[in-house]
């Protein structure tokens, strides 16, 4: 097994083999080539970019002091936009998502070194990929160690150095960064929950209402008396 496909399979390989070291330079005169360029030469740069990534997807911009180690390493989806002055360790794969943006002095690196110092004088290292999602966003001066994923929708903000895998929908930041608040996509895509609604309870039979008695009246008859030898010339009272 070559060093070059010991790297690409994560394996402990010596970093500096003559293919490999081969390949480095002429990523860098690449890069060197495309940083010269005029700023709003616009076709040598996409065809120069084109040249030194592996693959790239529509609306890529990427500005002056982009540097690389290999470029073949390197796959950029759609609506990408990295700033000045960033730079991809991509000894092993660096993949983005669409629509990522990247402030300027970030630094990808997959590149690992041993632990024990014996080991890592001898210029051997491992590669591990880094994979972002999409719709993430990268504040300045970030650094982003070998291993690390980063999810869709996360905000990653200024000098926040990524030691471990970052969730989706949060913003994350600090050294070591850590997700801080989660954004508002991440329950965007579900249906809120509604209210659990009690079964209608039926209606308690009411028992009819009292009519409202009549006002209790006497009946008053008035009988005409006359001529009566008790009657003393007037109405005798005679109510019931």
């Amino acid at each position: 097994m070559t060093e070059k496909e010991k790297q690409q399979a994560g394996e402990l390989y010596d970093a500096s083999d003559r293919e490999l070291f081969a390949e480095r330079v002429k990523a860098r005169k690449l890069c060197a080539e495309f940083n010269a360029l005029e700023y709003n030469d616009f076709q040598k740069r996409e065809r120069l970019i084109d040249r030194i990534v592996a693959l790239k997807g529509e609306d890529v911009s990427i500005e002056a002091g982009f540097l690389c180690n290999y470029g073949y390493n390197i796959v950029i989806g759609n609506n990408f936009h990295a700033d000045i002055n960033c730079i991809m360790i991509d000894n092993a794969e660096i993949t983005f998502g669409d629509n990522v943006y990247i402030g300027p002095n970030c630094c990808f690196c997959t590149a690992e070194r041993p632990l024990e110092p014996a080991l890592r004088n001898t210029g051997a290292e491992y590669a591990k990929p880094i994979k972002v999602g999409s719709n993430v966003c990268f504040g300045s001066n970030v650094t982003i160690a070998a291993g690390v994923t980063i999810g869709d929708n996360a905000v990653i903000n200024t000098g926040s150095v990524v030691t471990k895998d970052v969730p989706s929908d949060c913003i994350a930041s600090g050294n070591p960064c850590l997700p801080t608040k989660v954004t508002e996509r991440s329950t965007a895509h579900e249906a809120p929950k509604k209210a659990e609604e009690k079964p209608a309870e039926a209606p308690a039979d009411k028992k009819p209402e009292p009519a409202p008695e009549k006002p209790k009246t006497r009946h008053l008859e008035i009988r005409r008396v006359d001529g009566a030898p008790h009657s003393g010339g007037g109405f005798p009272d005679k109510r019931r």
